[in-house]
């Protein structure tokens, strides 16, 4: 793709990401600095629910990977200057293309400035794709990513990070889901859409059932798509009781290595919990023999 070409799209974005950055009320740019830097670890901590002493990802390391060519991106608040959102994004193979978000949290309304002004840095720097993972258990990151933001859940990881020993995931099974984002691409969902939710949920039948004995998952008829629900909050739950937490970890997981081993990816979250999972059927199971 030449220069000529690429300027359009990050124009664009740049509008998107000034839009956004204006409705949420911060200014977002790039940190350099020990000290802007030091205060992202120290926002990062308390989001993990860490002692700062040992922040998920330490200031030194951030350091590195801006030193590498990465970016750590702030948001602060135009009434004082509070920090309120932070991501951190390095370059993967192939450089020119590809990217990988390591870390990001924000205030509620904040994340989608932070994304944007991210995503936006990145197509001036060559990148096509963003990648990252999040726990899918966590409806309301699954609707941000996928509906708001308009990514696909393209991988299943079990497990990832083995054992997690924060505040927020202590206690259970570090599953992840990650999703592609392409960065060129208009946002198709929206803040009360749906995403790319078709067919009839409701009608299709259950396959699996919830720890809690309502329907788990359903399937359409014609296998083109897959739902799968997640409890109302899992942190909450997490807390209150690990053991059922847990159970529902392994429910969602079955759904969805078994879906994903079928080519699935995930495209959607409903308002009130559920994923859509599609696919587009082979030659072979479009016209049988």
């Amino acid at each position: 793709m030449t220069a000529e070409t690429d300027r359009p799209p990050v124009r664009t974005h740049a509008v998107d990401a000034d839009h956004a950055a204006r409705a949420a009320a911060v200014a977002v740019r790039t940190v350099h600095d020990v000290t802007g830097i030091a205060a992202v670890a120290d926002f990062f901590s308390d989001v993990w629910r860490t002692p700062r002493q040992a922040p998920p990802l330490p200031a030194e390391v951030m350091h590195s990977l801006v030193h590498a060519g990465g970016a750590v991106h702030a948001a602060y608040t135009l009434d004082g200057g509070r920090l309120a959102g932070a991501c951190v994004a390095v370059f993967g193979p192939p450089a020119s293309a590809d990217a990988y978000s390591l870390l990001a949290a924000a205030d509620r309304g904040v994340g989608y400035a932070v994304k944007q002004a991210q995503r936006c840095w990145l197509l001036e720097h060559g990148a096509r794709t963003l990648r990252w993972t999040f726990d899918p258990l966590v409806g309301r990151n699954a609707r941000f990513n996928l509906v708001k933001l308009g990514a696909t859940g393209t991988e299943y990881l079990v497990d990832f990070y083995g054992r997690m020993t924060d505040g927020v995931n202590e206690g259970d099974e570090s599953d992840r889901l990650t999703v592609t984002w392409d960065l060129t691409a208009p946002r198709e969902g929206s803040e009360t859409g749906e995403g790319r939710e078709t067919g009839d949920r409701a009608a299709a039948p259950v396959t699996h059932l919830a720890p809690d004995g309502a329907p788990l998952a359903r399937r359409s008829h014609d296998d083109r798509q897959v739902w799968c629900r997640v409890p109302d909050d899992i942190v909450a739950l997490r807390a209150a009781d690990p053991a059922l937490a847990l159970r529902w970890r392994h429910a969602v997981r079955d759904v969805f290595t078994g879906a994903f081993a079928e080519g699935f990816t995930a495209t959607g979250m409903s308002r009130d919990g559920w994923y859509t999972l599609g696919r587009t059927l082979t030659r072979e199971e479009e016209y049988p023999a």
